[in-house]
């Protein structure tokens, strides 16, 4: 119902028995700025969707429902409608519905053309099938999901390399001579969704996690007890094409890389050992990348929830 002062979604017809709803909100942090600066905000609305139901689906829920707040200081129809765009896209491609949100026009406190925005979905899952962070065991496999790249995490740091070097986003981007800069640093999220649902319809899934801000420390353990460590791998993948330039020209030490970005994993996988070839089968099929990164272990006394080794391989 256009006009309205709220949206509404007809539960009963998502045909779920005994539900469980689960929320997320989330922005695109200073990749908005980025967006802004290159003048490009066809993708960014793509980031705002996925930041929100990448994190449901690691819970095991079904992204139903979308909305989106925009707040500018002088709002610019064309500008708006790029940006909403791009949410309708991820939407169609979380399969979710974008059923409200709100513009607001502020120049109080933002300047000109600049803006903001936030996401919120809600999701569902059967109560029986909800992912808790507790049933992962000692042994379950990690299987990495390729990342697009940056994703939306980090770009305070990208954006001053960007500066420091006084790189135009129109020239052709050193990492991807086929693209600009401004498209392969806004190379929107990747949403995760169906690929991930499909795969929990299989026997086998402990635990997923999402790698967003904090990189690959402090997102995993959020999926499993504390009683357990992730030994990760850093040689079962090859460092992204982007992340190499960051490196090389920030000068950023592995450990800082690994708790600032996704470092080309953009979600984990946790998988019962005797599933593993059936759940990377059907994540597979359904376009993504998997690399066997790890495995749990006993956490002993006095060490970290995570242990990435060989981050080695990765130097040029």
């Amino acid at each position: 119902m256009i006009g309205g002062f709220g949206g509404i979604f007809d539960l009963k017809a998502a045909k779920f028995n005994d539900p469980l709803l689960v929320a997320a909100t989330d922005g695109v942090g200073t990749k908005l700025r980025l967006a802004m600066e290159a003048k490009r905000h066809d993708t960014i609305g793509v980031d705002l969707v996925a930041m929100c139901v990448n994190d449901l689906v690691v819970q095991g829920a079904e992204p139903l429902f979308f909305l989106d707040y925009y707040a500018t200081g002088r709002l610019t129809v064309a500008t708006a409608k790029s940006v909403i765009a791009g949410i309708t896209e991820g939407c169609k491609i979380a399969g979710c519905a974008l059923i409200g949100g709100e513009t607001a026009e502020m120049p109080d406190l933002y300047s000109n053309d600049d803006y903001d925005l936030a996401g919120f979905s809600v999701g569902a899952v059967e109560r029986e099938n909800l992912l808790t962070g507790t049933q992962a065991q000692e042994g379950d496999i990690l299987l990495g999901l390729r990342s697009n790249g940056l994703h939306s995490n980090g770009f305070s740091l990208v954006r001053n390399l960007v500066n420091d070097i006084g790189l135009q986003y129109s020239d052709r981007c050193e990492f991807a001579p086929e693209l600009s800069w401004s498209e392969a640093l806004l190379t929107p999220t990747k949403i995760y969704v169906k690929s991930c649902l499909e795969a929990l319809k299989l026997d086998g899934i402990t635990g997923l996690a999402h790698i967003t801000g904090g990189g690959l420390i402090d997102n995993p353990p959020r999926a499993f007890s504390s009683n357990l460590t992730a030994c990760v791998d850093a040689g079962m993948w090859v460092l992204p094409p982007v992340y190499q330039w960051i490196v090389k020209t920030g000068r950023i030490e592995n450990t800082e890389l690994t708790r600032t970005f996704n470092c080309g994993i953009g979600m984990i996988v946790i998988v019962n050992p005797k599933h593993v070839a059936a759940v990377t089968a059907k994540l597979t099929e359904y376009g993504e990348t998997v690399f066997e990164i790890g495995c749990l272990k006993s956490r002993k006394p006095n060490s970290s929830n995570v242990v990435i080794e060989n981050t080695d391989s990765w130097l040029l």
